[in-house]
């Protein structure tokens, strides 16, 4: 990697977090400057404008999401373990593995009226997250591990969901409680299809 690479990798390590905090709306050049520690002429040399720096920050944040999901759940041998890795990924709302919550669920509220291009970003990965969790569950249906009773796509959609959400209300809260009795119940539930 190339000095100039390694600084705008830096700058989106830098900007990541701000983002992910104060949204695209809320964070300002200003804040990345400050927080990198660079001029203005450094970091305009590497991103054309605050809207290209913001999508390429949305993109950082999206693919170092699913990257810290993907390792979460290959540490899984079967696809119960797999799930439940996914489920623990989520269990500490209140220190989530980026400040200010999950970037995806983050991104997906700004961009819906604002940010077309984010939402579509944001759709990418979230179709890609359900089609992975679906794959997963089918494999398990195939391989006897669950009933065939089990509905891959309607369990994975209803997963993502339930978690995003109590994401978001354990953060406002200020209390991880409801995401343990949550995660509790949906274990039980792909318990209940396991033969």
């Amino acid at each position: 990697m190339s000095k100039a690479e390694r600084t705008k990798q830096f700058i989106l390590e830098t900007a990541a977090p701000i983002f992910n905090q104060k949204g695209i709306s809320g964070a300002s050049i200003d804040d990345v400057l400050d927080a990198a520690k660079v001029t203005k002429g450094c970091l305009y040399g590497h991103f054309e404008s605050k809207e290209d720096l913001s999508l390429q920050v949305i993109d950082f944040l999206l693919e170092n999401n699913s990257n810290k999901i993907l390792a979460a759940i290959s540490k899984g041998k079967t696809a119960k373990a797999k799930v439940f890795a996914f489920l623990d990924f989520y269990k500490d709302p209140l220190n989530t593995h980026m400040a200010g919550g999950c970037p995806l669920f983050n991104a997906a509220v700004e961009s819906d009226d604002n940010f077309p291009e984010v939402k579509k970003r944001v759709a990418t990965a979230l179709r890609q997250g359900h089609e992975l969790f679906t794959r997963i569950l089918q494999q398990g249906i195939d391989s006897g591990e669950f009933s065939d009773q089990l509905d891959p796509a309607a369990y994975a959609f209803k997963t993502t969901a339930a978690v995003e959400g109590a994401l978001v209300l354990c953060r406002a809260m200020n209390t991880a409680k409801p995401m343990y009795g949550l995660i509790k119940g949906l274990k039980a539930e792909l318990e209940s299809y396991t033969l």
